[in-house]
């Protein structure tokens, strides 16, 4: 049978069709393959930055001359130029710079010189954004219907140029900070069983990061780096407030508070992290409970719009349908 002469269904060729979906169904099994066989490791690109921290810890504790600690430091001629663009116009505060510089931290960007361009575009978005709407709007017209629209989507466009950086890197830091949060309790449980084995705290780290690596990236991320500083910082509390202020978590500066006692107090370690698991083991129950609580009110709106109309549907259609064709019958 010729193709193009070939059954239709709704139109379109049967066999053309089939064709296709077969065609991508072996793009997506040839895929499938590639993507099983080339595994890499989550944290390989992260080991190259870490090992980048560790020179630079390095260096600052051989360089005894500040002309050669100045050249630690990171500059871009671009940063800069915005820096002094933003200065010349008054809108640029250090307090501010710092708030970005954390909220970066918290999304695992460590590149500080970036808050001034997050800055920046915040000041040059909106501009850019409203002149495109405006231009759109009202001297293209391309939705000539629109009267008070016009201006609600001119400030939607300013409002979305203003906030999208931080809206973007919020949510960066939302998800790295969800996924810190699900493997911190095995974080712990290893950590307990290091320290009970006798390793430094420094060495547990780095050793928990390791074990942690595939499973939870960024977290061994976290570990991996807070181990390189406790081993070259003068002083170990900065590691461990370094932990605290890179990860927006209450449980990790939780964590961080037990660690600064036991190294103040000679505490025991291994103790001190057992109870800690056990509550953010029990956290997380409770937080998947309250899921579960929620879900009966969620499922409503679903229930309601699409599940019980197509029940009516199934078990009154064939008795419509009879008491249709009796009607039909018994005029007839």
């Amino acid at each position: 049978m010729d193709p193009a002469t070939g059954p239709t269904l709704l139109g379109f060729n049967v066999f053309l069709v089939g064709s296709i979906l077969a065609g991508i169904a072996a793009v997506a099994v040839l895929f499938a393959i590639y993507t099983a066989l080339t595994i890499k490791d989550p944290m390989s690109k992260r080991v190259k930055a870490l090992e980048g921290r560790r020179e630079e810890l390095k260096m600052g504790l051989v360089t005894s001359s500040a002309k050669k600690r100045q050249s630690l430091v990171r500059k871009s001629d671009t940063t800069d130029k915005i820096k002094d663009t933003l200065g010349n116009m008054k809108v640029l505060q250090q307090s501010q710079v710092e708030i970005v510089q954390q909220r970066l931290a918290h999304a695992g960007i460590r590149n500080k010189d970036l808050a001034v361009v997050i800055i920046g575009l915040r000041a040059v978005l909106p501009i850019l954004l409203g002149g495109f709407a405006f231009v759109m709007l009202y001297v293209v017209e391309v939705y000539p219907d629109w009267q008070m629209k016009r201006v609600a989507a001119l400030a939607a466009a300013v409002f979305l140029g203003y906030k999208g950086p931080e809206l973007y890197i919020g949510n960066i830091a939302k998800k790295r900070s969800d996924a810190i949060r699900k493997g911190l309790p095995d974080a712990l449980d290893l950590l307990v069983i290091c320290a009970e084995a006798g390793l430094t705290v420094d060495a547990a780290f780095n050793r928990v990061a390791k074990e942690l690596g595939r499973a939870y990236p960024e977290l061994g991320d976290e570990f991996a780096l807070t181990a390189i500083e406790l081993s070259f910082l003068n002083e170990r509390k900065k590691a461990f407030d370094n932990l605290a202020y890179r990860v927006d978590l209450e449980a990790v500066k939780g964590v961080v508070t037990t660690m600064v006692q036991t190294e103040r107090y000679g505490t025991p370690l291994a103790s001190a992290l057992r109870v800690l698991s056990a509550e953010f083991r029990n956290e997380r129950m409770m937080r998947a409970e309250e899921k579960a609580a929620r879900l009966p009110a969620i499922m409503t709106v679903p229930l309601i719009m699409f599940i019980l109309p197509v029940l009516f549907i199934v078990i009154l259609g064939p008795a419509a349908c009879s008491i249709a064709d009796a009607f039909s019958g018994g005029i007839g």
